[in-house]
C-alpha cells in the first residue's frame, strides 16, 4: 500500500499532463486516519465520475460494538452515517473548479426509508467504517488540474471523515435515538408474529405525504388513532408502552367515501415493510415485511406462471398451469401477479380496488345470473380469498369504495371517516345479511405448481461486456432488455433497481442452470447475500456505491418481467 504523500508526488508529477495520466493514480494510499482507495478513474472530465472508497478502521473509528451488534442496529448505523456524510460532502462538492464534472463530489443521500445500502457498509467483525462515492477529477478542458484534486482528496476529505466517521465527533444522543429505535422497531416486528398481526399502526402516526412528489409528512395532518376495539399496546425496550391499531391476520376490508384516507392508508401499510427515520410520522408503522401490492398491469409478459387458481378452461383452450403471454390483459396479469406473489413467499396481500381489473376481483350476482359460472373462465379474487387465508395462511388487506360484496368475506372491516378509522364489522356484516352474494360452487383451487425452472443462456454468458442501465425507480435495462418496474409500488430507491440490475445479471450468468427451480436460485443467491453481503452479487474489482438492497419480492418481480432475458 502507498503512502498518501506518494499520491500528493503523482499528482504534482502529472499536473498539466493529458486526462488519461489520471489513470496511474488507481492505488490504494494510507492517509493518517483511513485508507484511501481510487477505484476507477473516469477516461475524460465530462464522463462519468471517478469512483473512491475510505475505510477507516474499526479502531480509529472508535465506535462500540454495540452500533452493530444486531442487523437491525447495524443497518440503522450505516444509515445514520451515511445521512451525515452525505450532508457534509454536499457542502463541497464543486468548490474545486474545472471542465465537466470536475469537483463534483457525491455520495447516496438516502430518502425516508432506511435501508442497507453500498455506500457505506460496517463490518460487525472488525467495526472497520467504508464509504463509497464518486470525484470529479478536475481538469483544464481536457488537461489535468492536479492542485484542485489536491484541494478534494487533502482538504475536503479528510475534514468530512473526521467531521462524521468518528465517534469522537459524533453526537452520542443522536446515535442512540437512531440505535433505540432500531431496537423498537425490531421489538414491533417480532410482536406481529406473536400476537397474530399483519400490521401495526401507532396513535400519533403522521400517514398523508407532502405531495405526489415528495416522501416527507404533511404538515398539519390529523394524527392517526386506532378505533378501541382493534387497539393493541406494545411494550418496547425504550419507548416503553406504544399503543395503535394492530390488524390481524386474516380478510380486512378498509371502506370509506373519496378523499377520507382509505388509499393513505394502505400507502402506509405499503410503505411499513421498510423501517423509518425518527420524524417521518411512520417509524411506528410496521407490516409484515413479506407483504406486497398486488395490482393489475396491462401488458406485462407472463412466463409460464400456474394461473389455474383463478383463470381456467380458456375456450382456445390454452393451458393455465403454464401460461405465457406477452401482452397479459389487467385481470391475467394481477392473476399473474397474485401466483408469483405466492411463489415469492409472501403472506399478506394488499390490494386497492381502484388499481386492479373489476374482473379479476369480482362478478355481481347479476353478471353470474345473466353470464353463467361455466361460461366464465376467470374465478374472481372474492371466491379464493379465504382460500387463500385457510389454506395457505395469506391475509390480505382491502381497500375497497364500491364493492360491497367483500363484506361476507371479510373478518375485520374499517372505514376511514375523515381521516380517521372507525371499525365497523358488526353493521356492515348486518347489512350484509340483506344482500347474499351469489356464491355458487367454486371447485379448490390445488396448490399452484412453483417448478418453474430457468433456462440457460450460452449466449448471455459469452457476452463479455454486459451494461446496465436503471431508469429511477420505473425499471433497468441490461444490454438493450428492458424490465418495466413501473407498477412494482414498494420499490422506494433507484438504487435497489440497481441493485437489482446486477442481481439479475449475476443469477443469469451463475444461477440460471436449468436445473434450479426459480426459487432455489433466489433461496440461494439471498443465503449468499446473507454471507456475503453486496459483494455476493456484484462481481468486479470494486464494490459501487449505488446499491441499495431489495427484498425478495422485487427480484422475483423483475425475473418475473424480463422478456428477453429469462426464458422459463
Amino acid at each position: 500500500m502507498k503512502r498518501a504523500a506518494d499520491l500528493r508526488n503523482l499528482l504534482m508529477k502529472i499536473d498539466h499532463r493529458g486526462y488519461p495520466a489520471y489513470k496511474d493514480t488507481k492505488d490504494k494510499y494510507q492517509f493518517d486516519q483511513y485508507i484511501l482507495s481510487i477505484d476507477h478513474v473516469q477516461g475524460d472530465p465530462f464522463a462519468s465520475p471517478s469512483k473512491i472508497s475510505i475505510l477507516v478502521p474499526g479502531r480509529t473509528a472508535g465506535f462500540g460494538q454495540e452500533c452493530y451488534e444486531t442487523k437491525e442496529r447495524r443497518i440503522a448505523f450505516q444509515d445514520y452515517l451515511l445521512r451525515r456524510m452525505s450532508l457534509k460532502v454536499k457542502e463541497f462538492s464543486f468548490k474545486a473548479k474545472g471542465s465537466g464534472k470536475s469537483g463534483l463530489i457525491g455520495i447516496s443521500h438516502p430518502g425516508q426509508e432506511i435501508l442497507e445500502r453500498s455506500a457505506c457498509t460496517v463490518d460487525p467483525a472488525t467495526g472497520n467504517v467504508e464509504v463509497r462515492m464518486e470525484v470529479g477529477f478536475p481538469a483544464n478542458g481536457r488537461t489535468i488540474n492536479a492542485g484542485e484534486l489536491i484541494k478534494i482528496l487533502f482538504e475536503f476529505l479528510p475534514l468530512c471523515v473526521r467531521q462524521t466517521l468518528l465517534a469522537s465527533t459524533c453526537p452520542k444522543a443522536g446515535l442512540e435515538k437512531v440505535l433505540f429505535l432500531a431496537d423498537d422497531q425490531k421489538v414491533i416486528r417480532e410482536a406481529l408474529q406473536e400476537k397474530g398481526l399483519v400490521a401495526f399502526v401507532a396513535n400519533g402516526s403522521i400517514l398523508p405525504r407532502k405531495s405526489g412528489v415528495s416522501s416527507l409528512p404533511m404538515k398539519e395532518a390529523v394524527p392517526f388513532r386506532s378505533p378501541e376495539s382493534m387497539e393493541v399496546t406494545l411494550t418496547l425496550p425504550h419507548k416503553g408502552d406504544l399503543s395503535g391499531m394492530g390488524i390481524k391476520k386474516g380478510i380486512t376490508l378498509i371502506v370509506g367515501g373519496g378523499y377520507h384516507g382509505k388509499s393513505t392508508l394502505l400507502e402506509a401499510l405499503m410503505a411499513g415493510v421498510y423501517n423509518h427515520i425518527a420524524g417521518d410520522g411512520r417509524e411506528y408503522v410496521i407490516t409484515d415485511d413479506s407483504a406486497l401490492k398486488l395490482r393489475a398491469e396491462d401488458g406485462r409478459s407472463i412466463q409460464k406462471a400456474d394461473i389455474s387458481m383463478f383463470i381456467r378452461n380458456l375456450p382456445n383452450g390454452r393451458d393455465t398451469t403454464s401460461f405465457y403471454t406477452e401482452d397479459a390483459s389487467g385481470s391475467t396479469s394481477q392473476a399473474a401477479n397474485t401466483i408469483e406473489a405466492m411463489e415469492a413467499g409472501t403472506k399478506l396481500f394488499l390490494i386497492d380496488e381502484d388499481t386492479s381489473a373489476t374482473n379479476f376481483m369480482i362478478r355481481d350476482d347479476l353478471m353470474q345470473r345473466v353470464v353463467s359460472r361455466d361460461a366464465e373462465p376467470i374465478i374472481p379474487f372474492i371466491d379464493r380469498i379465504r382460500e387463500l387465508y385457510e389454506t395457505y395462511g395469506i391475509s390480505t388487506i382491502l381497500v375497497a369504495g364500491s364493492c360491497g360484496s367483500y363484506f361476507h368475506k371479510s373478518d375485520c372491516i374499517v372505514q376511514m371517516k375523515k381521516y380517521a378509522p372507525v371499525e365497523i364489522t358488526a353493521f356492515a356484516k348486518k347489512e350484509a345479511e340483506n344482500y347474499p352474494y351469489l356464491a355458487g360452487e367454486v371447485p379448490a383451487a390445488g396448490a399452484p405448481d412453483f417448478r418453474r425452472v430457468v433456462k440457460q443462456d450460452a449466449a448471455f454468458a459469452r457476452e463479455n461486456r454486459i451494461k446496465m442501465r436503471t431508469d429511477g425507480t420505473d425499471g433497468f435495462s441490461i444490454n438493450k432488455s428492458e424490465v418495466d418496474m413501473r407498477y412494482v409500488e414498494q420499490l422506494v430507491d433507484p438504487e435497489q433497481l440497481t441493485a437489482l440490475a446486477y442481481l439479475v445479471k449475476s443469477m443469469k450468468l451463475h444461477d440460471f442452470d436449468g436445473k434450479k427451480t426459480l426459487q432455489e436460485a433466489v433461496n440461494g443467491i439471498y443465503k449468499r447475500i446473507e454471507a456475503k453481503g453486496f459483494s455476493a452479487f456484484t462481481g468486479g474489482e470494486y464494490l459501487p456505491g449505488n446499491l441499495a438492497m431489495p427484498r425478495p419480492q422485487e427480484l422475483y418481480a423483475a425475473i418475473n418481467r424480463c422478456r428477453d432475458l429469462i426464458k422459463i
